[in-house]
C-alpha cells in the first residue's frame, strides 16, 4: 500500500461530541487530546513521516472566552504533560501560525517544545496553531514586498517555489493526504497554498471517537488513489512503468 508522506488532519467534532452526551465542550476537547496522542502513536506505526494537526485556528478567538482559555490550558496542559514523551519518542515538534501576539508563556511553551525536540526525527509533527491559511499567504507576501524592496528580489522572477519559501511552511512538504472528521466537508482555511494538490478523505465520526483503525481506513482511501497533479498519467507511472 502506497503511504502519504505528509497527512494533515482538521480535528473537527470536539463540541458536538461532548453535547451528544450531555457534556460541556470542554470535556470534548480534553478527550480530543486524548485522541490527539494516539493519533501521533498511530502514524509512527502507520509509517508516516509528517504528521499536521489544525489545533487552534485564527478564528477560534472569537469563540467565547471561557471556551478560549480552556483550549489554552490543555494546549498548556498537553505541552508540559507530553512533551518530554514526544521527545523519547523521536518526535519533532515545529509549530505554524501567527506568533505575534500570543501571551507570553504560551508562546514560551510553543518555543521551548520546537527547541528540545529539535534534533528529532522520528516523526515530524506540526501543531498549526493561530493559523489561518489565507493570513499565513498575506503575511508571506508582505515579507517578499518588504525583500524586493532590498533589492533581494526581483518580483518578475517570483516563481511558486520561491513563494513557498515564505510560508510558515518553508522546508515541509505538502501534505498528500488532508483527514477531517465530524462530516464536514469544507477546508476551513486550513493550508489552503499547501493542499492544492492533497487528497481528502472526510470521515464521519467525531475527532474524539477517532482511532487507529480510522487513520488506516483513511490511508487505504488514499492508496486507492490515482494522484494525477493535473496531469493524464498518475505520479509514479511513467512511459509504462511503475515506480
Amino acid at each position: 500500500m502506497t503511504t502519504p508522506q505528509h497527512v494533515a488532519i482538521i480535528m473537527d467534532g470536539n463540541g458536538r461530541w461532548a453535547k451528544a452526551r450531555g457534556l460541556p465542550r470542554v470535556a470534548g476537547h480534553r478527550a480530543g487530546v486524548e485522541a490527539l496522542r494516539k493519533t501521533v502513536r498511530a502514524a509512527s506505526d502507520l509509517g508516516v513521516g509528517w504528521l499536521t494537526v489544525y489545533a487552534f485556528s485564527s478564528e477560534n478567538w472569537s469563540r467565547p472566552k471561557s471556551e478560549v482559555s480552556d483550549l489554552m490550558g490543555l494546549l498548556r496542559l498537553f505541552i508540559r504533560r507530553d512533551l518530554a514523551e514526544l521527545h523519547r519518542s523521536g518526535v519533532k515538534v515545529s509549530v505554524i501560525g501567527e506568533r505575534e501576539g500570543l501571551s507570553p508563556d504560551i508562546a514560551s511553551l510553543l518555543d521551548e517544545a520546537e527547541t528540545l525536540t529539535a534534533g528529532n526525527s522520528a516523526l515530524n509533527l506540526i501543531i498549526a496553531f493561530n493559523y489561518g491559511g489565507r493570513d499565513e499567504i498575506v503575511r508571506a507576501a508582505g515579507r517578499i514586498a518588504e525583500a524586493a524592496v532590498r533589492g533581494e528580489i526581483v518580483p518578475a522572477a517570483l516563481t511558486p517555489e520561491i513563494f513557498a519559501g515564505y510560508l510558515d511552511t518553508a522546508g515541509i512538504p505538502d501534505p498528500d493526504l488532508v483527514i477531517r472528521t465530524s462530516g464536514e466537508q469544507r477546508m476551513s482555511n486550513f493550508l489552503p497554498w499547501q493542499s492544492a494538490y492533497s487528497e481528502l478523505v472526510f470521515l464521519p465520526c467525531y475527532w474524539p471517537e477517532f482511532t487507529g483503525e480510522h487513520f488506516a481506513d483513511a490511508l487505504a482511501q488514499y492508496a486507492a488513489r490515482e494522484r494525477r497533479f493535473g496531469g493524464i498519467v498518475p505520479q509514479g507511472v511513467a512511459q509504462g512503468v511503475a515506480s
